[in-house]
């Protein structure tokens, strides 16, 4: 019945890839957001303006719900390394679990503390205080970002450990190395600016809608002001780290690279570059190229010539292939080559979007209300930075194929033997659903905040009754007003 083509490989791979995919959606917006607000809320400390602590409570929803969602997907990816992925829990438990244990002990303890002060302690500490309880849940955020890095970015550059052959795993001979592997430290700025850039501008994008409608137009300019500035700084940072994560994935991952500039053959010194083009058998059917901008992109100069796929691969056959095996290392190249060229392109128009919104939107001007046409353009935004973030992530998990764990461990050997393709099919339909319930939960609930406007936040905290009405009153002074 259920012999359709389905493997227990096959479908652990995408029940692993829709969980992370969805995982990815809101860790980055939760991490940028948590900065976001922190960055409001010290506004609000330094100017005394209360636009800016509305501001920090009204975003600081949206982020509560981001956080929560976060953690319960997190939660389920992380049971997949059991159910699914038992092989590779056994290969890899001796690195992956000194990160994690760190991330889950101290980062997310800390993150978590921390965001539960902040939400409940509006009055019961001065301005200052408070405001560091939410730089405090940002920071731990971010380490929480650090070390789950760590573990992914060892599997894509093993350093610090010794083979086990006998138990077939590996075991950590230095912490040091594995926390400055060279991977982890371009991966990380990289997906730390994707993460301010993410929040900034599903925030500016959000606000955009709002005025659209005219609604509390300082308030929402305020708020597009903040994240567009932001914004233009995570682009260029994002930027700056892609080309350096890019330039080193020449030489540490030269397949990935290759696969993402649609290389099939070796380059030549003309350094032509691909805008698109078409491919098959392992062969670059047509294109549309530029000259010398590969050149550019790669070596910062007009002079340089790269490795193609067909190369790259007799490399790794000579050096993996063991006893006959006739093996290749092709990676899925369509999906990295345009995924690469979506964030390429995204990065400008983001950059692009930001200056003209500052311009638009800069003091004592209403440039900003009166060109609707790029509140629209703002408004549809909103979506992009999750559509570029699932991009780099098949670019970085995609681009090591086969291996789960480079050059040690193939993807086919890291799968649970147990498993089977009715349990794999049913637990598939079911986080499907789950994923689905959830996104459509976080999606009506930001968007119940954004109807309701920023009056909802005009409170003590984060209570529904209005200040002027949440006066406290002594029980035993009624009291004493009726012996009276």
């Amino acid at each position: 019945m259920l012999n359709v083509g389905l493997s227990m490989l096959g479908l652990s791979r995408f029940q692993f890839a829709m969980t992370t995919v969805f995982h990815f959606f809101f860790v980055p917006f939760s991490i940028g957001l948590a900065f976001i607000v922190a960055i409001m809320e010290t506004c609000y400390v330094v100017t005394k303006d209360d636009t800016y602590k509305n501001m920090t409570k009204f975003w600081g929803k949206i982020f509560l719900y981001s956080f929560a969602v976060g953690v319960v997907t997190g939660i389920i990816q992380e049971f997949q390394f059991g159910m699914n992925w038992s092989d590779y829990s056994r290969f890899m438990g001796d690195i992956f679990g000194a990160p994690l244990a760190i991330e889950a002990l101290a980062a997310f303890f800390m993150e978590s503390t921390f965001i539960g002060l902040w939400m409940f302690t509006w009055d019961r500490f001065n301005k200052v205080v408070h405001c560091l309880f939410i730089w405090l849940t940002a920071f731990g955020s971010t380490l929480s970002a650090l070390w789950i890095l760590a573990a992914n970015s060892f599997m894509q550059n093993p350093v610090g450990y010794a083979m086990n052959a006998a138990q077939h795993k590996v075991e950590m001979t230095s912490f040091g190395a594995v926390i400055m592997n060279r991977q982890l430290w371009n991966e990380f700025p990289h997906v730390i600016f994707g993460a301010f850039l993410t929040a900034a501008f599903v925030v500016a994008g959000c606000s955009a809608w709002r005025l659209l409608k005219k609604d509390h137009e300082n308030f929402y300019r305020k708020s597009m002001k903040v994240t567009l500035i932001v914004g233009l700084i995570a682009c260029l940072g994002s930027i700056w780290s892609g080309d350096t994560q890019t330039r080193y994935l020449i030489n540490n991952q030269p397949m990935k690279y290759a696969a993402m500039e649609g290389l099939w053959k070796n380059s030549t010194q003309k350094g032509n570059w691909s805008v698109i083009q078409g491919t098959k058998n392992h062969k670059t059917t047509w294109s549309i190229e530029v000259p010398y901008v590969l050149n550019i992109l790669g070596h910062h100069s007009l002079n340089g010539t790269f490795k193609g796929q067909q190369q790259v691969n007799k490399e790794l056959k000579a050096k993996y292939n063991k006893n006959g095996e006739t093996r290749n290392y092709y990676v899925p190249t369509r999906t990295l080559f345009y995924s690469f060229r979506i964030m390429a392109v995204s990065a400008g128009l983001f950059a692009l979007v930001a200056i003209i919104g500052l311009w638009f939107n800069r003091k004592k001007s209403q440039s900003i209300m009166r060109q609707r046409w790029f509140l629209y353009v703002m408004g549809l935004m909103v979506w992009l930075p999750f559509i570029v973030n699932t991009c780099g992530w098949f670019v970085t998990e995609f681009g090591r194929y086969p291996w789960v764990v480079y050059g040690l461990l193939t993807i086919a050997d890291a799968v649970s033997p147990t498993s089977t393709v009715a349990s794999l099919l049913f637990t598939n339909i079911v986080y499907f659903l789950i994923f689905a319930s959830l996104g459509a939960v976080m999606i009506i609930l930001s968007h119940r905040v954004l109807k309701q406007g920023p009056d909802s936040v005009l409170t003590d905290g984060y209570s529904t009754k209005p200040q002027d009405s949440d006066k406290k009153v002594d029980p035993y002074e009624m009291g004493a007003a009726h012996n009276d």
